[in-house]
């Protein structure tokens, strides 16, 4: 660049460029829209969709691509596309494999905005949902219909905690498949989508369990900051990848360089926080059994819990959730003076983060399901925090149950 050229103009063209032989333990985070171009060949040769280059940010960067590298080894994969959140993940997937007239089949335990993406988003555009129990792969079998494009599979679930047998359930759906004989099934044969958020690639892999496609909120365990959102969609079969990428790519759906970021700060320690997370959550479930007021506690490693020998089968660990069923006698402004009472649990939406948080549900949020129970249940997200002072905490707060 000639010395006469203005400054603003030396400022944006600046030709010194840092040595590219760099290298440290984090992975550098890149943020563009535009990427250069060398020549016109190069726009015209360039592929994202294999990871071999660069041509918009929104297609990827070199910090993109390599989280979602290592979110696929994560899960056992072989393919990753990334979404802004949990629920841009479910969204992405409905979209990618449904089409007017499919049908979608929803455990009834399934993530509540799951459900509610179906009957409301996915109904507008002509697609049907029905749920099913997942406790039960025989009700699977008697609800799948030609029209069944896609199954969503949830382990273990969503406020209740039940561990279904994702195996007998993905048997039910191939007998399925293989069963069918007309053109469109052939061409279209029911997929198997597992959300996976729960086991977070280390309690079990999706995959080996039998599912097509396995998702996940990387807003829980693998970020663990409790400070991110986003998701993850994870697929062996070239086929299955090439459809989500390319509905992936027609939505226009990004995740920040800075947010790829911290998810790829809190791989490394993502599974000795499982563990840790997991540990205490068990102790804290146990103890909470044996407490006045209490009906009932569920959590997969508790055997009065449904689906836990299969747990036991299937699983190597348990993350960091229980939840407490408790007395139909017990008034439920106590129940909710409990909730408020607590001084370490704090009220609040997701897990897997460094605080512990509690979240009560109303009985008509067990939709679809026969809740036997005069209350809702409440459920615990267990922290980081030293399992003696949250059992401490709990028992403070249990004493308003049965204050005059």
């Amino acid at each position: 660049m000639t010395t006469d050229t203005a400054l603003p103009t030396q400022l944006v063209h600046h030709p010194y460029r840092a040595p590219a032989e760099f290298d440290a333990v984090p992975v550098g985070v890149f943020k563009a829209s535009t990427v250069l171009f060398p020549n016109v060949a190069a726009v015209r040769q360039r592929r994202w969709q294999d990871k071999s280059a660069y041509t918009y940010g929104l297609h990827g960067t070199p910090t993109t691509f390599t989280l979602e590298e290592r979110i696929a080894t994560l899960e056992g994969g072989h393919h990753c596309v990334l979404a802004p959140s949990g629920l841009a993940a479910v969204a992405l997937v409905d979209m990618a494999f449904l089409r007017a007239g499919d049908e979608v089949l929803i455990p009834h335990n399934a993530y509540g905005p799951n459900l509610a993406f179906a009957a409301v988003e996915l109904a507008h555009w002509g697609i049907r949902h029905r749920t099913y129990d997942p406790m039960r792969p025989d009700d699977l079998a008697m609800q799948l219909t030609p029209q069944t494009r896609l199954v969503w599979l949830e382990a273990a679930g969503s406020i209740t905690l039940e561990f279904p047998d994702v195996p007998a359930l993905v048997a039910q759906v191939q007998a399925h498949n293989a069963r069918c004989a007309s053109t469109e099934a052939q061409l279209r044969p029911t997929v198997t989508v597992l959300d996976n958020t729960w086991g977070a690639g280390v309690a079990f892999c999706g995959f080996d369990l039998g599912a097509d496609v396995v998702m996940q909120a990387l807003t829980k365990y693998p970020s663990g900051g409790a400070d991110v959102l986003m998701g993850s969609v994870v697929t062996r079969d070239e086929r299955l990848h090439h459809a989500l990428l390319m509905t992936h790519m027609r939505l226009g759906l990004g995740v920040s360089g800075n947010d790829a970021e911290l998810v790829l700060r809190g791989l490394p320690s993502l599974q000795l926080r499982y563990r840790a997370q997991d540990a205490s959550t068990r102790q804290l479930a146990q103890w909470m059994q044996q407490q006045p007021g209490v009906a009932r506690v569920l959590h997969p490693a508790l055997p009065g819990t449904p689906g836990h020998a299969t747990w036991r089968r299937d699983a190597q660990g348990a993350a960091c959730l229980f939840t407490v069923v408790f007395d139909d006698a017990i008034p439920a402004e106590r129940i909710d003076a409990f909730c408020d009472n607590l001084r370490l649990f704090r009220l609040g939406y997701s897990w897997a983060g460094p605080m512990s948080l509690c979240m009560p549900y109303d009985r008509a949020d067990m939709r679809g399901r026969d809740w036997p129970h005069a209350h809702g249940p409440v459920r615990f997200a267990v922290g980081l925090e030293a399992v003696t002072d949250l059992q401490a905490d709990l028992k403070q707060a249990l004493a308003v149950l049965s204050a005059a």
